[in-house]
């Protein structure tokens, strides 16, 4: 957690409360005939003109902030490590919320600011390249910009798995793919990546997904929505309520059932706000999750180590004997060293051995004692044990 700055202290020495003050007329006398100036902070400028002293300060500022971020990335012994710190960036936003107390913009338009910044100034000192879940547009593309900003090469393919495919292969250095929502569980596709291929988790993203209703037609003349399974999972119970006369259609993406929404009278389609701007839609009604805590959690994949922050997340994928009671005494370890489990999957192994391999978060780094000791007694249960990562936890934003 960001911890607050503590106020700073004064110094210097309280006056004395017999003392006497030194009279108003004791200051020194002002030449005659002339009257006191204005001040540049007094005078009251006409908005015009504000506009352009702003627009230059804050020019000069933005250039200054990004000038010092890469001298920072520059004194970084290992600059690869700098440039990837998703910790350090979620510190940063909780600083400018706290520092935002005026208005009247909103947290979410400084972090947009501020992201772009650290994007431009982190590929200065190294390129970032990203494969993410498209296309644009969608919630996986919305997770890549929060993490890495439009000045990263992001690099939209089709399928979960080419995802992994693009980091495994060297082509990406990282990928982002959704693990799980608050709403329909595990994203299967992921977690089965993870037995195929020896890729590790080295941060997450946590968005508040809303889904709205888009199209260019009346509410009353929708007769077909279209939109991705998930997001028409999500939307089931108000779309049977709200859209009896419509037939749902599932496509490949929420942008594609934009893109029909656009092309199509009558049709409709569930996505996010960002795609009734890009493909020009009305927002026939908004945030028609049925949950209104609808939460995606995305990773990040890579090879990148994380260092303990104190708030962190452990994934580790365990197989242990298919034998009665197994489960229940690998399990016992987190009981003993005090490590709260969040997740656990099972998954039947592949190939003709019986039994499940396991998918399990729990809170904690690896480096961290009572993590170490719950792995190490793991793993005196276990048939095999492969650690997937420690990183930061993320706390959930807007989508």
């Amino acid at each position: 957690m960001v911890k607050k700055d503590q106020a700073r202290k004064g110094t210097g020495a309280k006056p004395s409360p017999n003392k006497k003050r030194p009279a108003a007329s004791a200051s020194p006398a002002k030449p005659l005939g002339k009257k006191p100036g204005k001040t540049a902070a007094s005078r009251k400028l006409a908005p015009d003109v504000a506009i352009r002293r702003y627009d230059k300060e804050i020019v000069d500022l933005l250039n200054l902030r990004a000038a010092a971020t890469i001298q920072l990335l520059e004194q970084h012994p290992v600059p690869r490590e700098a440039v990837f710190n998703p910790h350090a960036d979620d510190e940063l936003w909780a600083k400018l919320e706290e520092l935002n107390t005026k208005g009247p913009l909103p947290h979410s338009a400084f972090r947009a600011v501020f992201r772009e910044v650290l994007s431009a100034a982190k590929q200065k000192i190294k390129r970032q390249r990203v494969a993410y879940l498209g296309p644009l547009y969608s919630f996986t593309h919305f997770a890549a910009l929060e993490r890495f900003g439009s000045h990263a090469d992001l690099v939209s393919v089709n399928t979960i798995a080419a995802v992994f495919e693009e980091v495994n292969r060297g082509h990406t250095e990282f990928g982002i793919v959704p693990i799980e929502n608050s709403t329909d569980g595990r994203i299967v596709d992921t977690l089965d990546m993870f037995q195929r291929l020896p890729l590790k988790i080295c941060g997450e993203l946590q968005i508040a997904v809303h889904h709205n209703l888009l199209s260019r037609s009346p509410r009353s003349e929708i007769n077909e929505i279209y939109s991705k399974p998930q997001a028409l999972s999500q939307c089931r119970d108000w779309l049977a309520r709200n859209m009896p006369q419509a037939d749902l259609h599932e496509v490949t993406s929420t942008s594609t059932a934009a893109q029909l929404a656009r092309d199509k009278p009558g049709a409709a389609a569930v996505a996010s706000r960002q795609a009734a701007v890009q493909y020009d839609l009305e927002i026939v009604a908004d945030n028609i999750e049925d949950n209104p805590n609808n939460v995606t959690r995305f990773a990040v994949i890579g090879d990148v180590e994380t260092k303990p922050t104190g708030h962190d997340r452990t994934s580790i994928l365990l197989q242990i004997p298919h034998a009665p009671g197994s489960l229940s005494d690998a399990l016992n370890a987190f009981k003993m060293n005090k490590v709260n489990l969040t997740w656990i999957e099972s998954f039947p192994l592949r190939g003709p051995e019986p039994g499940y391999l396991f998918f399990l978060d729990f809170e904690g780094h690896a480096h961290d004692l009572k993590i170490k000791k719950t792995l190490s007694a793991l793993e005196k249960k276990a048939v095999s044990l492969r650690m997937l990562g420690s990183y930061p936890r993320s706390e959930p934003i807007d989508g």
